[in-house]
């Protein structure tokens, strides 16, 4: 398990950590590490941003084609290629 050593922590700022600890039963390192893993938890402005962005395309592509007429659509579409060549096992 890795190790973190922070430096230079404002008085107040500790002796809150140290209150808080105490009020969960829990050290200053055990709290801070639940501190961390709930702040982490939460999704950032950024993925939510992504997230947002996501759902708007969603549905954005829908069209009155069949998923086979879609497939077929697809397979005529396609070029063969001298570098390539069908391999028959």
């Amino acid at each position: 398990m890795a190790n973190l050593q922070v430096k230079s922590i404002d008085d107040e700022l500790y002796l809150s950590l140290g209150k808080r600890a105490a009020m969960e039963n829990r050290s200053i390192s055990q709290e801070v590490v639940s501190i961390l893993k709930a702040y982490l938890s939460i999704p950032s402005n950024k993925t939510r941003l992504v997230n947002s962005q996501f759902l708007e395309l969603c549905g954005t592509w829908e069209g009155g084609e069949s998923a086979d007429e879609i497939i077929e659509e697809l397979r005529n579409s396609r070029v063969n290629s001298s570098k390539h060549r069908r391999l028959d096992f």
